[in-house]
Order: structure tokens, then C-alpha cells, then sequence
């Protein structure tokens, strides 16, 4: 889908990936880019920048997405790019408390089951439409040190596949973003962690991942390539693969960073 004269929502916009993929629409000619995100300030900034519309949304509220559609849809136009990008990182394993299990599994995989659910319906009545999940390299392989942050990831990446094959011939497009470490709020702090071994990338190139993706029409997003080598390995040999990772855990002593 060509971006080019059309109305795009962006989850998470105040910050990192967010701001930068509502950036890259507005200079790729995107007709309106809704910056959305619970950092209503930062949102703000960001929509001024770029000649965007503001809009505070909890992600992790489905009604909240729901009026999020609806307003978009009342009072700027019909959505044809959906970003589910916002998202959270929580560290630890088991022990980690019910509450913070079921918060990460509302942010980082409910809202995008929400986000389809109030938007599919309405693109298929107008022909078509295409929606942008961020996941993590986390999803395809795992995660360090975060059972609930590579959990929940691998949760996006199915769903996002689910997606693809359900609604493709409703002229859905889907594209499932998977970098490893990105520059970001999340990140900050963790500049050496498991995730940056392949280096951390800047959040203007993966935007301009996203965009090229969603112009080809291709499913999965890599703005680290090596990432694709490590699916193949672990897809030709799980044993081997989960002896690796048992040596990154050990090396990172299960911690993230």
C-alpha cells in the first residue's frame, strides 16, 4: 500500500519507534497521521511537528481503542493504516506478580487484538486497509532475563500471522515489525543487554523499514537482517538453538542486562 494521501494512526507516538514511524508518514505524504499515545504532551509535541492530530489514548483499555477508531473516523476520516506500536517491557521470570503478567499481555498483545477488532470490520466495508503490529525479535526467538516481554511478543507475531491469512482476501494488508534493540525510552539503560549484541539501531531507520514494508506488501518487518539467520538456525535445529541461548543466559546471568 502506498502511503501517499492517507489517514494513518500511530500508537505510542510520543517517543522512539512512535514518533519517528509518525514522522516518516508525514514526510512519506500521509494525508493525516494521528499521533496516539497516553503521553498526551509528548503526542502533542509530536502531531505539531508534523501538522498531525493528538489524541490520548491507554492502549491497554479496549474502550479507549474503540473511541480512539471512533473519533478518527467521526471527525478526520477513514483509517487506512493502523500502528499498534505502543508497548511495554517487563523483566523477569515466574516470579514475576500477576498483575504485571496481565498489564504487559493487555499492552503488548490485547491492544492489537482490540485495534483489529474496531478497525477490520469498517476497512473491509471500504475495500481494504493495512495494519502494522510491533513485535520484537523477541517474538521470533526469545528474550533474556523477560519471560513476560518475550511471551507476549511471541503472542503479537502469531496474531499478526492470524491476521494475515484470515483477512487477506478482505483486502487486509498486515506487517509484523521484529527488531532486535532499538534507541528508545525502553532501551535506555540497557545499552549493553542481550538485545544490542547486533547493535542498536535508530528509530528513524526502522520507521523507514516500516514504510518500505507496508509499500511491498511484506509480512515481516527485519530491520536487523542477522535476525532472519538466527530463525533459520533455530528452525533447523531446536536443540542446538536452545543451547546458544542457554549460554547468553548464563553469560547475562537471566537478567536483560
Amino acid at each position: 500500500m502506498d502511503v501517499e494521501n492517507k489517514i494513518v494512526v500511530v500508537t505510542g507516538a510520543a517517543s522512539g519507534i512512535g514518533r519517528a514511524l509518525a514522522q516518516r508518514f508525514a514526510a512519506n505524504g500521509a494525508r493525516k497521521v494521528i499521533c496516539s499515545d497516553l503521553n498526551l504532551a509528548g503526542a502533542q509535541e509530536v502531531a505539531s511537528e508534523i501538522g498531525g492530530v493528538a489524541i490520548a489514548t491507554n492502549v491497554g483499555v479496549e474502550e479507549d481503542i474503540k473511541a480512539l477508531v471512533e473519533q478518527v473516523e467521526a471527525e478526520i476520516g477513514p483509517i487506512d493504516i493502523f500502528c499498534s506500536n505502543a508497548g511495554i517491557l517487563t523483566l523477569g521470570g515466574m516470579n514475576t506478580s500477576n498483575d504485571e503478567w496481565q498489564k504487559i499481555w493487555d499492552i503488548n498483545v490485547m491492544s492489537q487484538v482490540w485495534a483489529a477488532r474496531h478497525v477490520i470490520p469498517r476497512m473491509i466495508e471500504r475495500g481494504g486497509g493495512y495494519l502494522l503490529n510491533t513485535a520484537s525479535a523477541a517474538g521470533l526467538l526469545n528474550q533474556v532475563g523477560a519471560a513476560p516481554y518475550g511471551v507476549t511478543k511471541h503472542a503479537s507475531v502469531g496474531l499478526s500471522e492470524w491476521l494475515a491469512m484470515s483477512h487477506a482476501d478482505d483486502g487486509i494488508g498486515v506487517s509484523v515489525l521484529c527488531p532486535q534493540a532499538v534507541r528508545s525510552e525502553m532501551t535506555r539503560g540497557h545499552e549493553e543487554s542481550v538485545a544490542a549484541l547486533d547493535g542498536m539501531l535508530e528509530p528513524e531507520d526502522v520507521a523507514d523499514a516500516c514504510i518500505d514494508a507496508i509499500r511491498k506488501g511484506t509480512f515481516l518487518v527485519l530491520p536487523h537482517p542477522q535476525v532472519l539467520d538466527y530463525i533459520r538456525m533455530k528452525t533447523a535445529d531446536y536443540d542446538r538453538w536452545l543451547g546458544g541461548m542457554r549460554k547468553l543466559n548464563r553469560q547475562f546471568g537471566g537478567k536483560l542486562d
